[in-house]
């Protein structure tokens, strides 16, 4: 049943619709709703669309149910409908709409929009979008960590654009790509006739990110020489060009993105102590993709819409058979939301009709294939060495010493590939001693 919206005098009602419409989530939730009079969003179709925790969705629409202007539609999942009235709050409501609405800065910033793509029915990457808000209003240092393809420089992107800094420039370095030789050169420029072939002078990632954001993508990957000459600008801000000697300043916000545990490279004396406190000033975490099974078919089907609207097709041009989707979220997605779009455009291309079934699937990766079919080949040399470090860690209680000791590796080799074939321990082993899983 509808609640009543109690009599008020005509000053009393505006002032009451005044103080509903001030809160931007009410007012955005009112105009999307009155938008789409036809439409009946439930409460996770209103976060994913806002980016907003399921908590502040819900109340901001119950304050719209309770005025009047948002009707409540029973059922399950509960849903949400504009419900047009007439006298006075009519035209509060038209007044209300026929005003422009103000963009907000996340309307106008690309990356928010595509990280909402990238946002399902799981709160985990709701709360990731909490945690960027936050960052955004400061200019301390951020560590963005996840695996690959979870979405990182998109993450990084996003607190450039929502930040005070977003006139000036994002400047992005892959530091995985940057051999130690260019470092320097790259990081800091140079002055001509620095070197061979320097014949120019050319300023440095650095020097183009002043007032803006430097991101350094895989900074796990530097080398402990390149870490120093990092740390020290971060701690005096001032730098000179390869082969130049005038100290110049610069002023820029520190985005930082890693795969690897960077703790553990500390440990282990890859990575420099100090160095990591100020790049991970404040963390953000990115989950992923098979932390968030639920999140799966809806990603996959929004990637299709994106595919079929990008060739001219219908929206609903193509779609998924069922056994297409279960083969989907069986899959555990090393590559993340990365290959999960890629996956779902090959499928989209190579199925013969409108409907892409599980044959139409196929994976990068070979760990996807079905026990049954997996008996019939070889392993690969991947799923060899992943199965054998698994068994040897599991042999030894996950002491990660005598792991590293019996695969004749090193502690830093072992941790890359635990890292990188995502493996853990059992429960029991981690609710164990610091003993059992060192």
């Amino acid at each position: 049943m509808q609640p009543a919206v109690s009599p008020d005098s005509p000053a009393d009602l505006e002032g009451r619709f005044k103080a509903l419409v001030q809160s931007p989530l009410r007012a955005g939730l009112l105009r999307f709703l009155a938008a789409r009079p036809d439409e009946t969003p439930d409460l996770e179709a209103l976060m994913a669309a806002f980016g907003r925790l399921q908590l502040d969705v819900a109340n901001c629409v119950r304050e719209l149910v309770d005025f009047g202007v948002v009707r409540r539609l029973s059922g399950d999942p509960v849903r949400y409908q504009f419900q047009r009235q007439g006298g006075p709050i009519a035209r509060l409501v038209e007044g209300f709409l026929e005003r422009r609405a103000t963009v907000s800065t996340e309307d106008q910033s690309p990356s928010v929009q595509r990280f909402r793509e990238m946002i399902g029915r799981d709160e985990k990457m709701l709360i990731v979008f909490e945690w960027i808000r936050t960052a955004a209003k400061s200019n301390i240092s951020v560590l963005i960590m996840g695996p690959t393809g979870s979405g990182k420089e998109v993450v990084a992107r996003m607190i450039h654009e929502l930040s005070r800094r977003s006139e000036a420039k994002f400047q992005a370095v892959n530091c995985a790509a940057l051999p130690d030789t260019l470092f320097e050169s790259e990081i800091f420029g140079y002055e001509k006739g620095a070197f061979t072939g320097a014949y120019d002078r050319k300023p440095g990632r650095l020097e183009l990110a002043n007032d803006g954001t430097l991101f350094l993508d895989e900074i796990g990957d530097l080398s402990i020489v390149a870490q120093a000459k990092l740390l020290r600008v971060l701690e005096e801000h001032r730098f000179e060009r390869l082969g130049g000697n005038r100290s110049i300043s610069v002023d820029f916000r520190l985005i930082s993105a890693t795969n690897r545990p960077l703790d553990l490279f500390v440990r282990d004396g890859r990575f420099r102590e100090d160095l990591f406190y100020r790049v991970n000033a404040f963390a953000i975490r990115l989950p992923s993709l098979r932390e968030r099974p639920a999140d799966i078919p809806l990603l996959a089907q929004r990637f299709l819409a994106r595919y079929c609207a990008t060739n001219g097709l219908p929206l609903d041009g193509k779609s998924f058979a069922k056994d297409a989707v279960d083969q989907l979220v069986a899959y555990p997605w090393p590559g993340n939301i990365r290959e999960l779009e890629s996956t779902v455009s090959r499928a989209a291309l190579s199925s013969p009709g409108t409907v892409i079934r599980a044959g139409d699937v196929e994976f990068l990766h070979s760990s996807a294939v079905t026990p049954a079919a997996a008996s019939d080949r070889l392993p690969s040399l991947r799923e060899s060495e992943r199965g054998h470090v698994q068994r040897v860690l599991e042999a030894v209680g996950w002491n990660k010493k005598e792991a590293a000791r019996v695969l004749d590796i090193s502690r830093g080799t072992l941790y890359r590939k635990i890292d990188e074939y995502e493996l853990e321990p059992p429960r029991s082993s981690r609710n164990g001693t610091r003993q059992n899983v060192e």
